[in-house]
């Protein structure tokens, strides 16, 4: 009295169809941009690590890295 589970049809509206939503992509910062983070305020971009890895941040007289992803900063 074993059934067999066969091929298996999902309804339209399963959340099993559904594709995982794809990741935004990491923002680009470039020297002198203006920016904001949540922790630190606002500040000033003042050099990129190379494919955009990491940014060096002047947050007025304190300096700060941010690596990428950018979670907690903000381009104004």
């Amino acid at each position: 009295m074993t059934k067999s589970a066969g091929s298996r049809r999902h309804l339209p509206s399963s959340p099993f169809n559904r594709n995982a939503p794809a990741a935004p992509p990491i923002e680009q910062y470039t020297v002198g941009d203006r920016v904001s983070h949540d922790q630190f305020g606002l500040g000033r971009v003042i050099a990129v690590e190379h494919d955009n890895a990491a940014v060096l941040v002047d947050f007025s007289g304190r300096r700060g890295r941010i690596a990428s992803p950018f979670a907690k900063l903000a381009k104004l």
